[in-house]
């Protein structure tokens, strides 16, 4: 049989890069711990957790075991009328975790996707009610994915302006900054008494991609009570801050008003495969059971539920609620305390939460804008020293996975306050 083969030449197109201007990808052979290994044989400290998903560091041998056990018993099956083990254990541990009133659980693939579930669920809730409520309110610097509903709710900027006549339209909150919460809380409790507003989708306590912003966690209750006062649906992108990186198992834990939906994703399988969750409570999942096929929430993926990704989120859970993982959470978060009182005035910004230091440069010396030649300098100045950071405009953010040791954190802290010296 003749082979028929062409010249042409492939290439992968890699997310938030221009081959134009960007310097080739590192080519990463094999992981293990909190390092990453290059085809070359460098190694680099991976003080983003790879995107914020990996929680237990690369390869980790019991996930990986978990992982191939299930592989050689079930590797999927469609989730439309069929549902399997896995997907039956993993809900019921986390409802044990979750806030008590969220008992119903939707699988889908990653994090954009548990939030476009959550804005159908919200928006098709009031429909199958007969009520009409055709807005939704996110908060200001929010980010909570690429596809067009979560686009249409994150914040108005770069990533979003080519597709900006497509998407629909969302009223935009202040978030309860310290020393700004009265103003938000006003302007919160103003917009949703017109009674048009569906939901409110926020990130609790930590805004990520829009600048590792932190902020009150009493003026966001206050927010949620008027939410909730007025019959909106909260929505909790819990999609980076759950399984722990703020201090608690959910950040949600922070707040005493409890969401109506939370979304989850990133660290659930402990980064090892791409699986999603949409949680919501009694009162909203009632909305969808009927005679009436119309009203079920008619949305699915290929790999809904997938088995492999339910028994390595069981695995990742077994070493999140391990003592050791728990003092490994802690080491984290005491060391990163000790950072910003010793060396937080160098900064614009210096401040933690839980596993989460971030850290400002001055403005005065950067651009604040996210593309910038700063911000390259600053990536490309990390890579020469085998470290992954990722900077966001002039923010640094360092969001470890949990088996890091004291001694790579103080080198991490290090190669930040060299930076800082360089910029001076």
């Amino acid at each position: 049989m003749v082979s028929h083969f062409t010249s042409k030449t492939a290439s992968i197109w890699h997310p938030f890069s221009q081959p134009g201007i960007d310097p080739d990808p590192v080519l990463i052979s094999r992981g293990e711990g909190a390092y990453l290994y290059s085809e070359s044989g460098e190694r680099y400290l991976d003080a983003i957790s790879s995107w914020w998903c990996n929680l237990h560091g690369h390869a980790h041998p019991y996930i990986a075991q978990r992982l191939s056990e299930q592989a050689f018993n079930l590797e999927h099956v469609i989730f439309a009328n069929f549902t399997h083990a896995p997907a039956k254990e993993l809900i019921s541990r986390l409802a044990s975790v979750l806030p008590e009133v969220l008992q119903h659980f939707f699988f889908s693939d990653n994090g954009s996707t548990a939030i476009e579930v959550a804005l159908k669920i919200a928006m098709q809730y009031f429909y199958n009610l007969g009520i009409e409520r055709p807005k939704i309110a996110a908060l200001t610097h929010g980010y909570h994915g690429d596809t067009f509903g979560a686009m249409s709710v994150s914040q108005r900027e770069l990533f979003s302006t080519p597709f900006t006549p497509w998407l629909f339209p969302c009223e935009s909150l202040l978030p309860p900054s310290y020393g700004q919460e009265e103003r938000a809380i006003a302007q919160a409790d103003k917009l949703f008494s017109q009674g048009n507003i569906a939901a409110f989708i926020y990130e609790p306590i930590l805004q990520g991609a829009g600048g590792m912003r932190i902020y009150n966690p009493e003026g966001l209750d206050a927010m949620l009570s008027s939410a909730k006062r007025h019959g909106v649906v909260c929505i909790a992108d819990e999609i980076l801050t759950g399984f722990g990186r703020t201090g608690p198992m959910f950040a949600s834990e922070y707040l005493k008003v409890s969401p109506d939906i939370l979304c989850l994703s990133k660290g659930l399988t402990g980064g090892f495969l791409p699986l999603a969750l949409t949680v919501t409570t009694e009162e909203i999942h009632q909305a969808f059971v009927s005679r009436d096929r119309k009203k079920a929430l008619l949305h699915g993926h290929t790999y809904t539920g997938n088995p492999l990704g339910c028994a390595a989120a069981l695995a990742s859970l077994d070493l999140t609620l391990s003592p050791q993982c728990l003092q490994q959470r802690s080491m984290i978060e005491n060391s990163h305390k000790r950072f910003v009182e010793k060396f937080g005035s160098h900064w614009s910004r210096c401040e933690s939460l839980g596993t989460v230091l971030v850290v400002d440069f001055p403005e005065e010396q950067a651009t604040t804008k996210y593309f910038s030649r700063f911000r390259d300098s600053l990536n490309q100045f990390f890579l020469e020293r085998h470290l992954l950071l990722r900077p966001l405009g002039n923010t640094l953010y360092v969001l470890p996975p949990y088996c890091i040791k004291e001694e790579e954190l103080s080198y991490i802290y290090s190669q930040l306050q060299e930076a800082l010296c360089l910029q001076s």
